[in-house]
């Protein structure tokens, strides 16, 4: 799948066993979750540009960088929140919006509720974090949502991938590369991941 990279990493291997076992409770759910979000950052901005700039060290001034694009970091709510925390860790100049989105159960198609982005939309480099990418559904909405409001550069970073998903995404977004931890086997009838970790919002917040 051309328009997938698979962050192949022991500690994301270790982490994710610990996501998918059923008596994870919600506490230790997130703070793994942070801790692959972390891991997952370093590997999906390894190719960002930088630009050089001058800094003075308590002996003398010397070369150093910045990131030359502006990062804007984008949840897709409600699971793409665990996600934030361990990005901001690594990228703590990002801008971050938010975008809501709600799958309809019978037609497991999404519906859009909520949205709040920097100005700076247009011009940087959006990371778009949902752990879950099932039917596709919901994270192509979010990208055409995110594209009528003009972003151009968008890069979309989720725990576990279906099949599925990543063929609806690279047919209705082949400009935009996923990243993930993992590809899961298949879609049950409910378009749930298997073999998945259930419902990542539910296991973040401890809801049903």
């Amino acid at each position: 799948m051309s328009n997938l990279t698979i962050i192949d990493h022991p500690l994301l291997k270790r982490d994710v066993t610990i996501l998918r076992d059923k008596n994870t409770k919600s506490a230790a759910f997130r703070i793994t979750l942070r801790r692959i979000a972390s891991v997952m950052a370093f590997e999906v901005t390894r190719d960002l540009k930088l630009r050089a700039t001058r800094v003075r060290t308590p002996l003398e001034s010397t070369r150093g960088y910045v990131i030359s694009k502006e990062i804007v970091i984008v949840p897709v709510l409600r699971a793409g929140l665990g996600f934030v925390e361990g990005f901001l860790d690594l990228l703590p100049e990002a801008k971050v919006g938010h975008v809501g989105l709600y799958r309809n159960e019978e037609t497991l198609e999404p519906v859009d509720y909520y949205s709040r982005f920097p100005a700076s939309l247009s011009k940087g480099i959006v990371l778009l974090l949902d752990p879950m990418l099932a039917t596709g559904g919901s994270g192509a909405a979010a990208v055409t949502f995110l594209k009528n409001k003009k972003a151009k550069r968008i890069r979309f970073v989720t725990l576990v991938a279906s099949p599925e998903g990543v063929r609806r995404m690279r047919r209705e977004h082949p400009d935009v590369h996923i990243y993930s931890a993992v590809l899961d086997r298949e879609l049950n009838r409910r378009g749930y991941i298997l073999p998945g970790l259930g419902d990542a919002g539910d296991r973040i917040f401890g809801t049903e």
